[in-house]
């Protein structure tokens, strides 16, 4: 695997579990609701605009950690419905965050992002283990 590919795969082992987990309000619930839990909505937020990626300007994450142009439109996307539901969580608890009126927004979109990175990240599964054993290691 090249330094780059690696990277790209670093950087999505974090980054597609943070919007799988805005596509899934049932895990909200369960997991952000919890206060013994690790992951909450600060958690989420760091993850797509500090930590891996930058959600109100994604374009310059192209090949760090998203694969194509739709995944960049589609985090943009996100950015903005995640920035209005902080808009409406002035103490920024993760209850305000899923009561906003702008949360189904940030679910939808959470949710045809995750389809895209996810069927992506099985495209290129699909071609190193076309490419045989120890494509990986040699980045073919």
């Amino acid at each position: 695997m090249t330094e780059n590919g690696r990277l790209l795969a670093n950087s999505r082992v974090n980054l597609v579990p943070a919007v799988l987990s805005l596509a899934n309000p049932p895990w909200q619930q369960a997991v952000w609701l919890d206060p013994s839990a690790f992951e909450n909505v600060d958690h989420i937020f760091h993850t797509l605009f500090d930590d891996f990626c930058d959600a109100d300007e994604p374009e310059r994450y192209l090949g760090v950690s998203l694969r194509t142009d739709e995944e960049v439109a589609l985090m943009r996307q996100l950015g903005a419905a995640l920035s209005a539901a902080a808009s409406e969580a002035p103490d920024e608890t993760d209850e305000q965050y899923l009561r906003a009126a702008a949360w189904p927004q940030v679910v939808a979109v959470a949710g045809r992002l995750a389809h895209v990175m996810v069927a992506n990240d099985l495209g290129e599964l699909a071609v190193l283990y076309d490419a045989g054993p120890g494509a990986a290691a040699t980045g073919r």
